[in-house]
């Protein structure tokens, strides 16, 4: 018998797993977060009846290689994703599966016996073909799109879907939750909105007026970049945009308050972990240019690109309980450490804590499994480490020293509690920023003979760090702009 038939089954209260991946959702964009301007009371009551992370960091700032790293554990140069996936890889005759030789937390959840369902943004290669043991598949055909009769894939086939995209996503992701509500089996499932995302037109026109009156202090309109892009041309100084960016997120919060009260209807709140993230960062004006990593050319690294709002809740929920007859040996935690003999009170996941500890969406990985008490896979040689000591409380951080470490194609940065350095191979231009003393990134050192030797140890630790996990093939320093 399969190890997963053995884990499911009668008697089966191990945990369901809600996954809800916004997209270009700022650091700053939810009142969670620090800002009374945007209205995000779901997302609010979210961070309250669990853990809000403040410095969550992507592993990309942009779409579709964040996403490949958040279900992989693993950065672009290992899984060979740098830059968003070009429509014609999504659909048509030249659409590619890719990430497929990849194993994704969904495999391992799957083959434990999960059933996996997916609603809203794929953006990883063919969107017909479902994927990474998912059963259930209702994907955006792109990356994005007009949010009124979006083109959608239903039951294996492209449709333009009626309605607001935002609510269709989670009409489906209830349906998957009614039907499996009951199911001796637990259940993961993937809410993707498209939201905030442009276009910043076609949102609930009740919920655009209301931001009217909004001052947007929260989002100044900063002289324009040098390196900004078309993005900032359409956008920088526009209220009507920033109304649009607005409302998209108050309305995406709408549905995932549509989402917390079906699971508190069915019974299910204390069972399900909801984890709640952004694939990137986003400015809307900060800086002087709106957008992500790629909103300049160069790309940059900025805070607001590279950070993204990260919230994980089970209000009253406990660490799984194994069914009985389930197997837990050594294979089954190898990320926790003494952590897998804890009781399940010192488990539970914290209500209303804020952790500044930085970790990344390459440790996510780890961190759900090792959560869910499954293994990691092996030979994946993961750069991560489980964080589950910040969800239940019983520490601060994870590590004495804290680094995270970004990539976008030739675009490399260390992050440190005190410094940020940025390599674009080959030539430049380069950024060094002393962020206990410059948080807002206003002041570049990287020319500043006094910081050569900051500068060069910061270098040879990125460096090292990235030559222990690249793959050959899929080195980023290979791309171009």
């Amino acid at each position: 018998m399969p190890e997963g038939s053995a884990r499911s089954g009668a008697g089966d209260e191990r945990p369901h797993v809600i996954f809800i991946l916004t997209d270009d959702q700022g650091p700053w964009a939810a009142g969670c977060c620090g800002n009374p301007e945007i209205r995000t009371p779901n997302i609010d009551s979210l961070a309250r009846s669990g853990v809000l992370f403040t410095n969550f960091f992507v592993a990309t700032p942009v779409c579709s290689p964040s996403r490949a790293t958040f279900l992989t554990g693993r950065i672009p140069s290992q899984h060979g994703i740098h830059e968003w996936v070009y429509p014609e890889v999504m659909v048509g005759p030249q659409a590619k599966v890719l990430i497929g030789d990849e194993v994704g937390y969904t495999d391992v959840m799957a083959e434990h016996g999960y059933v996996c369902g997916i609603s809203g943004k794929w953006h990883l290669g063919d969107c017909l073909k479902p994927t990474h043991s998912f059963s259930f598949w209702y994907v955006h055909q792109l990356g994005g799109g007009p949010y009124n009769n979006a083109p959608m894939v239903r039951a294996g086939r492209p449709i333009n879907e009626p309605g607001y995209v935002t609510d269709r996503i989670t009409d489906e992701a209830l349906n998957f939750i009614d039907a499996h509500a009951q199911d001796a089996r637990p259940f993961y499932l993937s809410v993707h909105y498209t939201a905030p995302h442009s276009p910043w037109t076609g949102h609930p026109q009740d919920i655009v007026d209301s931001y009217d009156g909004c001052p947007f202090l929260s989002c100044p309109q900063e002289p324009r970049h040098p390196w900004a892009g078309d993005l900032t041309t359409r956008c920088l100084g526009n209220r009507e945009m920033l109304k649009g960016y607005f409302a998209a997120v108050t309305a995406m919060d709408a549905n995932v308050g549509r989402i917390l009260r079906r699971l508190e209807e069915l019974g299910l709140t204390e069972r399900t972990l909801v984890i709640f993230v952004s694939d990137n960062g986003f400015s809307c004006g900060h800086h002087g240019f709106w957008g992500k990593g790629n909103g300049t050319h160069p790309r940059n690294m900025y805070e607001n690109s590279i950070k993204v709002p990260f919230i994980v809740s089970r209000p009253g929920g406990l660490r799984p309980a194994w069914p009985a007859g389930a197997r837990r040996g050594d294979s089954t935690l190898r990320s926790g450490g003494d952590l897998g003999t804890a009781s399940q009170e010192t488990r539970r996941v914290a209500e209303g804590r804020r952790v500044d500890a930085m970790v990344s969406a390459y440790d996510f990985f780890p961190t759900l499994l090792d959560y869910l008490d499954l293994p990691l896979p092996e030979g994946r040689n993961l750069p991560g480490r489980s964080f589950l000591p910040l969800l239940t409380g019983r520490a601060d951080r994870v590590n004495d020293k804290v680094v995270v470490f970004d990539e976008y194609g030739p675009v490399r940065m260390i992050r440190t509690e005190e410094w940020k350095y940025v390599g674009r191979h080959p030539d430049g231009p380069h950024d060094l920023y002393h962020l206990t003393e410059d948080p807002d990134e206003r002041r570049n050192l990287a020319d500043d003979p006094a910081y050569n030797k900051v500068k060069a140890e910061l270098k040879a630790e990125m460096e090292a760090w990235f030559a222990r996990y690249v793959t050959a093939e899929h080195d980023g320093l290979r791309e171009t702009y």
